[in-house]
């Protein structure tokens, strides 16, 4: 019997379909179509506006900087931490922008950001906005690899399910909106098993596509490196269901037979990391074709284990220094907040506390209720390697690391789990669609009530996003995304009054009309009118800004990030 997903329709006697399903099909297809571009329409619409009204949260500086030089320059010297692929993809958008940077200047990377922006003559709303396109146009690209692997799952309801969720994910429209690394290393990630579970029934296309998709998320960010044993493993796992798509085929004790799978699958997944490998040196050779490279003078040592594993990956030396970065990031003592609580160092449930706080609630349901069908349905039970092993393994690895700094960090999260959601479909009860249609409105209607304040986002159980801030710090609520906001307030309700600030971002606050001092720099007593302090810093807050506080009167908030202060 076809299943209710396989796009079947009845046939007559005289074995064509009758024309009233043909008419029946077509418009299903039409409407799944029309369901398609609304999702991704209004994505894009959350996206671009957020984009423009956003000024430069803490990274993007770095990165805008960066790819300036790699694409006037060719100069691989700045953020050797994270590879290029990213960044020229960034600076895609920037060959639009043309920025002026001049080629004699010195400083380091956060000094390059700052100098591009606002020191060069730039527009800084221009050079931004250009910068942000393209990680725009990707996120809407992975929107459809959500769509088509859920779609070859469970078919065009599920399919539409999967893409509502990302399409709506307040973190997955926040973080695509921005000209940073996150959205495009789990979306190239997310491509790479889609292709190999692909190739279960195509190997020699899909295999080595999934081998490129692998090399350019690794290529985008070094987190995604815990990812790749698992993807040559589910390379194997592919290849060996291709090799025998008929259980019976190859009987219980054909030994030889078995041994010939494995060596092939074994071939398939070295030929997925060669080209994995090649891509990640083209990343490389495409920003400096002589690949010119001098390691910082402050690069952290790196020993044991860790240093074997560096010193043993077939890649270029920039990279294998930037993985040396990257574990002396780990070995830095950080501050965290959670749930109020100023503490330094990390906490292990860190990061699923914060999924909790800022996941839609429809939408965590629905990530159980897929995981659960995955699991339960015999027929998905092959897809579960696939689907909800990666992001395990990778939030299992993010949890432990030393940085307490956002949902960021495990953004892998909502791109994936949203293929699993969508196969809460395959559950056969009256109630079940109801349910689920209740869930996706649910989510839909807490994103748009959020827009245009992404970052901020968190549930109702917490809140919302107003209430962000009491709860996370850093990129979970404020990234310094928000000074253009509060200029033009100050500007709108409070013309010629004196103004105190307290900024956490990369923003420069004159370049964007606000006339400010920083309140800790004088004597408290000569500490009057407006005080403005980001949502982060009031977490941080010592005892100096403390006491400012204390004797301060909220009156008011700029994109659920800043805090004005009335002080007498």
């Amino acid at each position: 019997m076809a299943s209710r997903h396989d796009g079947r329709v009845p046939v007559s006697s005289e074995g064509a379909p009758p024309r009233r399903f043909e008419r029946l099909r077509r418009h299903r297809r039409a409407l799944f179509v029309v369901a398609v571009v609304l999702l991704l329409a209004q994505m894009a619409f959350a996206m671009v506006s957020t984009a423009v009204e956003q000024t430069p949260t803490i990274d993007e500086p770095v990165y805008v900087g960066t790819a300036t030089v790699y694409v006037q320059q060719h100069d691989l010297r700045f953020n050797p931490e994270h590879p290029p692929l990213g960044k020229l993809i960034i600076g895609s958008g920037l060959l639009f922008a043309h920025p002026h940077l001049d080629p004699a200047f010195q400083g380091d990377q956060t000094e390059l950001g700052r100098h591009l922006l606002y020191e060069s003559g730039n527009d800084p709303w221009r050079v931004m906005l250009w910068a942000r396109l393209p990680v725009i146009v990707l996120t809407l690209l992975f929107g459809l690899v959500v769509l088509a692997f859920t779609r070859e799952l469970v078919g065009r309801v599920g399919a539409l399910v999967a893409l509502a969720l990302y399409a709506f994910s307040p973190d997955v429209i926040a973080h695509g909106s921005l000209a940073t690394l996150d959205v495009p290393a789990s979306g190239f990630l997310l491509t790479s098993v889609w292709l190999v579970w692909r190739a279960r029934r195509r190997p020699l296309l899909y295999v080595p596509l999934s081998g490129v998709a692998l090399g350019a998320a690794v290529a985008t960010k070094m987190s995604m490196l815990p990812a790749v044993p698992l993807l040559l493993l589910l390379t194997v796992l592919s290849v060996w269901h291709a090799g025998r798509p008929d259980p019976t085929a190859m009987p219980p004790g054909d030994a030889r037979a078995k041994a010939r799978l494995l060596g092939l699958g074994a071939a398939a997944a070295a030929g997925t990391a060669l080209v994995a490998v090649a891509v990640v040196w083209a990343t490389y050779l495409a920003v400096d074709p002589r690949l010119r490279w001098t390691a910082p003078a402050d690069l952290p040592a790196v020993h044991g284990l860790r240093a074997l594993v560096i010193d043993g990956l077939p890649v270029p030396q920039p990279y294998r220094d930037g993985m040396r970065v990257q574990f002396g990031f780990e070995n830095t003592v950080w501050a965290g907040f959670l749930f109020g609580r100023l503490y330094r160092g990390s906490l292990w449930y860190y990061l699923p506390a914060a999924l909790l706080v800022k996941t839609p609630l429809g939408m965590a349901a629905l990530w159980t209720a897929g995981s659960v069908a995955l699991l339960a349905v015999r027929r998905l039970r092959p897809a579960v390697p696939y689907l909800l092993i990666p992001p395990a393994l990778l939030l299992a690895t993010a949890m432990t690391g030393s940085r307490d700094l956002g949902v960021r960090y495990a953004l892998f999260m909502p791109v994936f789990l949203a293929v699993a959601a969508g196969c809460v479909v395959v559950v056969r009860r009256r109630w079940a669609g109801i349910v689920t249609a209740a869930l996706v409105l649910f989510v839909g209607v807490s994103s748009l009530l959020t827009y245009p304040y992404y970052l901020p986002y968190s549930n109702e159980a917490f809140g919302g996003p107003e209430k962000t801030y009491l709860r996370l710090h850093d990129s979970n609520v404020d990234w310094g995304q928000d000074l253009g906001r509060l200029a033009d307030r100050l500007e709108r309700n409070h013309p010629r009054e004196r103004v105190w600030l307290v900024y956490k971002g990369a923003g420069v606050p004159s370049a964007y009309g606000i006339d400010a001092a920083d309140p800790r720099t004088v004597p408290a007593d000569r500490v009057h009118g407006l005080l403005v302090v980001s949502d982060t810093s009031i977490d941080k807050a010592d005892a100096r800004l403390k006491a400012l506080l204390a004797t301060s009167r909220r009156i008011d908030e700029v994109g659920h990030s800043i805090t004005i202060f009335r002080r007498p």
